[in-house]
């Protein structure tokens, strides 16, 4: 590891990497944290958690932060790479007693310089809804426990709404709420909806519009993160279960499921395009997944502990013409030094003209590289590409080759920026869900070169034709319903289309009762487990039962042997923090991690590190606690 002096200790802190497009730099006159800067003692406190959004206001300094550390909620503007953080002047800052903030998500599409809105679930189960700009408090949601008294693990606004926002607990359930409506006094009263393999849809029974407007209870265990896809059709849910589900979120239809290697599955995103989601969890993998396909086509393998955050970034594209892949293994350092920054080098916006062409004619193969991330309980920051040997294999992939470490030799473009707020809440159109290998080349029916104008910090990546719901892989008559919007889909009585009888799930109907897996047997893992993990894992295993259950499902669509699809090598594996990392974060020029000791770091992408570099800011350490 040259770039960070090699020779050193193993744990030593690193404040920079290199990857084929450069060198990432950690910016320590960027970090937000509490204002007095001291550690936070995270013992018995819940992650902390990071939000974007982008106010666009006139002076060029849109971006606004959100952050909790303990009982306490910060509320910045975000200067980024362009200047120092001034922790001395928050915006707006909450300590709330007797609950603690636990997840937050500001509303892209109402976001303005005067007003934002802010959701803030709690440990005990309730949400608020905020203005930090304004510094009012409109709402609070389920203030009585009344709807459910465990802990809010994830919160979402629905993807174009200016009312509807979802809310999953860790009791399995999510709820959908609308700001106009009140939560009643008395216990909501549900009446089946919908019904499938290990879920189901109630709607709430009342004479007058109250909350919630439907309930779904996924899975078995906590329900530990969901994320709407980049067009917010489909919903991905990752349960404590171990299983990933997604729906088509109008129709509360199963498109499709997969299953953790070991354990529970903790994060979950989508690829810009809607292609590809990625999971992680307790197995210290991640995974990919074919949404076209419904199957894992890779894991990768790096981390040592469980992975507590996976994220895309948007803004590093790889095209490249033709020229076969390179095989390629070793560090990212000797990597940057045998390809030549710029080599191959497109802007995204050609992109969309060269993955046309492949669409159209398929004369000359390109090469496709998604970047994506994920930090751990291990401290490290991980970066994946997922390569064209992946993605559109030429030839049938061997089923004994376990380690996939092929990279073009191009350098990705930097082009744009969104946050994993907005990602998984801005209504954008995606790409088909067809995958586009060597047979399929014709199928393009919408302009491949038009970019989204609902999320211009966005480059995704420039895939054609149909919608994220065009089809599925069991039926090619689509599952796109229409045009119409959340706020009229979800709520009147045409939620549930008439024609839809049979759920497009996976064949393997006999793995279902896989869902009740909690345990593993040990020599189906790969080991790398931590001590500590390993207690928490033992402590989660509920039923022994399970692993006649684990063994059904391993080798199976549902969950494939490690020998039965690419084992990916990260192509920067560095441990970055001293406690364990909750937040990754990517934006057009840095990304963004964070800590259990309540620190947000922020690192300049390759050629963005100058911007502070003639600053000096002796107030950047204030001293005292601003009330």
């Amino acid at each position: 590891m040259a770039a960070e002096g090699g020779g050193k200790e193993i744990n030593e802190i690193k404040t920079q990497f290199t990857t084929r497009e450069g060198v990432y730099k950690l910016l320590t006159q960027s970090e937000y944290s509490r204002p007095n800067r001291v550690p936070f003692n995270s013992q018995g406190f819940n992650p902390v958690k990071v939000s974007f959004v982008n106010v666009n206001d006139q002076s060029g300094n849109g971006e606004r932060i959100c952050f909790n550390v303990g009982r306490e909620l910060y509320f910045y503007i975000y200067k980024g790479v362009r200047k120092a953080a001034d922790l001395s002047k928050p915006v707006d800052k909450r300590i709330y007693k007797g609950t603690q903030p636990t997840c937050h998500d500001f509303n892209p599409f109402t976001a303005t310089a005067e007003s934002v809105s802010l959701l803030v679930g709690f440990s005990a189960g309730q949400v608020q809804l905020i203005d930090p700009i304004k510094k009012e408090t409109s709402k609070l949601f389920n203030e009585e426990r009344l709807i459910d008294k465990s802990r809010v693990t994830c919160v979402r606004w629905v993807p174009g709404s200016e009312s509807l926002f979802l809310v999953a607990h860790s009791s399995g359930n999510m709820y959908l709420y609308n700001t106009e409506n009140t939560c009643g006094t008395t216990a909501p009263h549900y009446q089946l909806l919908k019904q499938g393999e290990n879920y189901a849809v109630h709607t709430c029974k009342s004479k007058s519009a109250r909350n919630p407007l439907l309930r779904w209870t996924v899975g078995e265990g906590a329900l530990n993160e969901f994320a709407f896809s980049p067009d917010g059709k489909f919903l991905a849910c990752a349960s404590q279960d171990g299983f990933l589900r997604v729906f088509g979120f109008d129709a509360a239809e199963l498109h499709g499921t997969m299953k953790s290697y070991f354990g529970g599955l903790l994060c979950v995103c989508w690829s810009p395009d809607g292609r590809y989601i990625v999971a992680g969890g307790e197995d210290d993998l991640v995974t990919v997944w074919s949404f076209s396909d419904c199957r894992v086509i890779a894991r990768g393998h790096g981390h040592k502990s469980w992975v507590s955050v996976v994220a895309f970034d948007h803004c590093t594209t790889s095209v490249e013409d033709c020229d076969p892949p390179a095989e390629f293994s070793g560090s990212d350092e000797d990597f940057h030094e045998q390809i030549p920054f710029g080599a191959g080098r497109d802007r995204a916006n050609s992109a969309h003209s060269r993955l046309s062409k492949r669409n159209s004619t398929d004369s000359r193969p390109v090469s496709v590289t998604y970047r994506f991330g994920s930090v751990g309980q291990d401290t490290q920051l991980c970066l994946w590409d997922l390569t064209e040997d992946i993605l559109f294999p030429h030839l049938p992939l061997s089923r004994t080759r376990t380690h996939t470490n092929v990279m073009s030799a191009s350098s990705p473009s930097a082009t744009g920026q969104t946050t994993i707020t907005e990602s998984t809440t801005t209504n954008i159109p995606s790409g088909t869900n067809g995958k586009d290998n060597a047979s399929n080349s014709s199928s393009s029916s919408n302009p491949v070169n038009s970019l989204p104008n609902t999320l211009p910090r966005s480059n995704s990546l420039p895939y054609s034709s149909n919608p994220a719901g065009g089809s599925t892989p069991n039926s090619h008559t689509g599952s796109n319903s229409s045009s119409t919007t959340k706020s009229n889909s979800i709520i009147d009585s045409a939620f549930i289309a008439t024609g839809v009888s049979k759920f497009a799930t996976l064949s393997l109907h006999e793995s279902r009762k896989e869902r009740h897996e909690k345990d593993h047997k040990r020599n189906h893992s790969i080991g790398h487990i931590s001590s500590k993990s390993g207690d928490k894992v033992n402590q989660l295993s509920a039923s022994r039962t399970a692993k006649a259950d684990a063994a059904k499902t391993l080798g199976t669509r549902l969950c494939p042997c490690m020998e039965e699809v690419p084992l990916l090598e990260p192509l920067v594996c560095k441990k970055i923090a001293h406690e364990r990392l909750t937040v990754l974060i990517f934006l057009e020029d840095c990304l963004v991690t964070a800590c259990q000791e309540g620190f947000i770091c922020t690192w300049a992408r390759p050629g963005k590190v100058g911007l502070l570099s003639s600053q000096n800011n002796p107030a950047n350490s204030p001293s005292g606690t601003v009330v």
